[in-house]
């Protein structure tokens, strides 16, 4: 008896995946989907949402709601930096943007309110 083939990782394309219960999991990436539905139809089911519940858009404005210390450097975000123009990303941090006197860089959204 043979095992079950496996398809590869949809975003790495590793041919390293398992099952973990009903999902099937990329050790190599970490990307985790269901192994009853195509990967493109989880990948485009997918709705960002601030932290207040608010559905996000790319090109929404939004606002920090907790202060937010800059990895590598000694700058904090404050509350209330307004962010413009964002832009919605795969990934543990899914929010893309420049914010003014910082520069481009990645924000959770749990952490940022719809303006």
């Amino acid at each position: 008896m043979t095992a079950p083939t496996l398809p590869p990782c949809p975003v790495c394309q590793a041919d390293y995946t398992y099952e973990d219960g009903t999902q099937l999991v990329c050790p190599s990436c970490g990307h985790e989907w269901s192994a009853g539905a195509p990967a493109d139809a989880a990948e485009a089911a997918r709705v960002w949402k601030d932290a207040h519940g608010n559905v996000l858009q790319d090109g929404d404005s939004v606002t920090v709601i907790k202060d937010l210390k800059i990895k590598g450097s000694s700058a904090v975000v404050k509350v209330g930096t307004k962010v413009k123009n964002i832009r919605l990303i795969d990934g543990d941090h899914d929010i893309d943007c420049k914010i003014d006197g910082f520069g481009p860089m990645q924000l959770k959204s749990e952490y940022i309110k719809k303006a």
